[in-house]
């Protein structure tokens, strides 16, 4: 299966503007023979427009945003994975949503909430292993600060994926360079999963970003790899069969079991 990934500047505030990006990538993605197009973190509000704005733009699950981004994904015959804020009654979540446009919606709700911006903005959720299937392929998400836990994406690795899509908002600096450029592929290689690591690029009133989104396959290799600025739609591979002889070699998940 092939897959598209956006790296990505949001104009924060700007749902509408950020929602034609979206659209226009997912035309791209599809038309390099993409099956599946994810964008970053809270990329439908910009992760930099702050609690008040989050508020105001947060959306229910099967409200305004997931109907535009189904039209998208429909429109364009794709999937897409998006970040958007959430509203669930009185709580707001930071989300991502999978729609292939045809009815299959998953919405995951990020449960490592990263310092006290995102602290004062968002409600943690439950650790959750939110899974979908597309084609051959079975996908778990997690979000920006999620993969950081070793813990949450070995969960997700023991309930099956093949691949872990991570929409983030790195910030710039030398740990972000650590996280993007090691750790990814560290992740990868002790699960022997695929991880699509889908950063921001530019700036925005409260943060710069880091770009460096990152998809690296279960060997630790990486398949594609943006760089630290400027927007680029990247492609990969998913061929879980091309990497039997990594997973024969490092039998991570299998010798966890025989440790019961």
């Amino acid at each position: 299966m092939r897959i598209a990934a956006l790296q990505m500047h949001a104009i924060a505030g700007d749902d509408e503007a950020n929602l034609q990006r979206i659209a226009s990538a997912a035309a791209d993605a599809a038309a390099g023979g993409a099956m599946l197009l994810i964008v970053p973190e809270l990329a439908v509000t910009g992760y930099g427009v702050g609690r008040a704005a989050f508020e105001r733009l947060a959306s229910p699950a099967s409200g305004t945003v997931a109907e535009r981004l189904s039209a998208i994904a429909r429109d364009n015959g794709i999937a897409v994975i998006a970040g958007f804020a959430e509203r669930e009654g009185s709580s707001t979540y930071n989300s991502a949503l999978f729609t292939d446009g045809i009815g299959t919606n998953a919405v995951y709700r990020k449960s490592h909430l990263y310092g006290d911006y995102e602290r004062a903005a968002f409600k943690p959720a439950v650790p959750d292993s939110v899974m979908v299937d597309i084609g051959s392929i079975r996908l778990g998400m997690l979000i920006c600060y999620d993969v950081e836990f070793p813990e949450n994406v070995r969960r997700l690795a023991l309930a099956g994926a093949d691949l872990v899509v991570v929409p983030t908002a790195l910030p710039k600096g030398a740990s972000g360079s650590f996280i993007a450029g090691q750790m990814i592929r560290v992740r990868a290689f002790e699960n022997q999963v695929f991880v699509a690591y889908v950063n921001h690029c530019g700036a925005d009133d409260n943060f710069t970003y880091a770009g460096l989104s990152r998809i690296a396959a279960p060997d630790g290799t990486l398949l594609a790899e943006a760089p630290a600025e400027g927007e680029t739609l990247l492609f990969a591979e998913i061929r879980p069969e091309n990497y039997a002889q990594s997973r024969a070699e490092n039998t991570y998940l299998l010798d966890l079991g025989r440790q019961a």
